[in-house]
């Protein structure tokens, strides 16, 4: 019996001591990484079941900020200085200078027929965008012939996706790759913000399809001569989504001088990216601090929190392409936050990491991604570091 145990003993030992030098080995090659992580089962305990991320991510925080700006322009109030709005039909020292110019390049005179015409547009327009600013879980279900019907007066290629969208965005790693031809050969190559692309086409083409803005760029152009504001040629279209309702002042002041079609976002589609960009937000947090989700807003400066242009053109060309491919998204130590300026930081107001989550999502299992129609059928998505 003795003779029995003995051995048995012996294989005991030799199994725990394997054990040890295996979990060793294992940490020594760095496949458990707890070096400034919180450790897994510690993140587990933080985690929040779904349906309360759903429930703080359907909330906009924003909300009664914009309502009220979007009821002091319609009565015509332009800015705040000296703590008093002035109203920009006013007159005498209380009018505001809001320097608009016709599609001629010349000042539109206030109170002059002219003004009234734009005064008008700029009221129907504004009122129809805050009254259909609602969330709707099937916008990308339509969203190309939403887009195409806008894009396109002939409405040539309703109901068809585009075959192939490749949206390029303006993260410093691009300078590490030559994607230029790869970029070029898809049938529809999404920009941003007017990225430059001279002396970077072999980093990021030469081919436009469509240039996707924030209004804080049209902005800008509205204020050069003609509403300029054509970096890949004026017959290139352009998408922009309203970061303030303002803008749409600059919208109609240049609306009629673009040769190709200038188009804003359905604004259903623009709470749609709201909803989602603050659920990975919303979800990293927890995941990573531990903390209730009511100290999210402290942490994201709450009501100027949004999603990037970048999120957006993604999530338009996945509604509108057959197949997407992601360029120029995504950071490396050491490289520019933008290919073609020398900015390093970061802004503030977007959750970048949040945002790459969903786009690994977008990858690897759309169905998880929350907020969107059952009906909506996710193209491959892939990304190219």
């Amino acid at each position: 019996m003795k003779h029995s145990v003995r051995p048995l003993f012996s294989i005991l030992f030799l199994l725990v001591v394997v054990g040890v030098l295996c979990v060793r080995v294992t940490l020594r090659n760095g496949y458990f990484q707890l070096e400034n992580e919180t450790p897994f089962e510690e993140i587990a305990k933080f985690r929040v079941d779904n349906e309360t991320l759903l429930k703080y991510a359907s909330i906009e925080i924003s909300e009664p900020k914009w309502k009220q700006e979007i009821e002091e322009l319609l009565e015509g109030k332009f800015g705040n200085q000296g703590g008093r709005h002035r109203s920009f039909l006013s007159s005498g020292n209380n009018r505001i200078d809001i320097r608009a110019k016709s599609a001629r390049g010349l000042p539109v005179q206030l109170r002059s027929p002219e003004f009234y015409r734009l005064w008008l547009s700029f009221q129907r327009h504004l009122n129809d965008w805050s009254k259909n600013r609602k969330f709707q879980s099937d916008i990308m279900v339509d969203l190309v012939n939403v887009v195409k019907d806008l894009m396109n007066k002939n409405n040539e290629g309703l109901g068809r996706k585009y075959e192939s969208c490749a949206v390029v965005g303006n993260s410093g790693i691009l300078l590490n790759r030559e994607h230029g031809k790869l970029i070029d050969s898809h049938e529809v190559v999404i920009r941003l913000n007017n990225a430059r692309i001279s002396s970077f086409e072999g980093t990021v083409g030469k081919k436009t399809t469509i240039s996707f803005v924030n209004s804080n760029i049209l902005h800008l152009c509205a204020r050069r001569q003609g509403c300029f504001c054509h970096p890949y040629g004026d017959e290139v279209p352009m998408i922009m989504y309203i970061c303030q309702p303002a803008h749409f002042l600059d919208y109609l002041l240049c609306n009629s001088s673009h040769k190709a079609p200038l188009v804003v976002t359905d604004p259903r589609f623009d709470v749609l990216c709201a909803r989602i960009v603050k659920y990975y937000s919303l979800k990293r947090f927890a995941e990573m601090t531990g903390k209730d989700l009511e100290l999210w807003g402290p942490t994201h400066d709450g009501e100027n929190f949004h999603y990037s242009s970048g999120m957006q053109a993604v999530t338009l060309a996945v509604g509108i392409c057959d197949k997407v491919s992601i360029f120029g998204f995504g950071k490396s130590p050491g490289t520019k936050h933008h290919y073609h300026t020398n900015q390093k930081a970061e802004l503030g107001l977007h959750d970048y990491e949040a945002e790459y989550d969903f786009y690994r999502d977008l990858v690897a299992r759309p169905k998880v991604i929350p907020f969107i129609s059952d009906k909506f059928k996710f193209p491959p998505v892939a990304i190219h570091q």
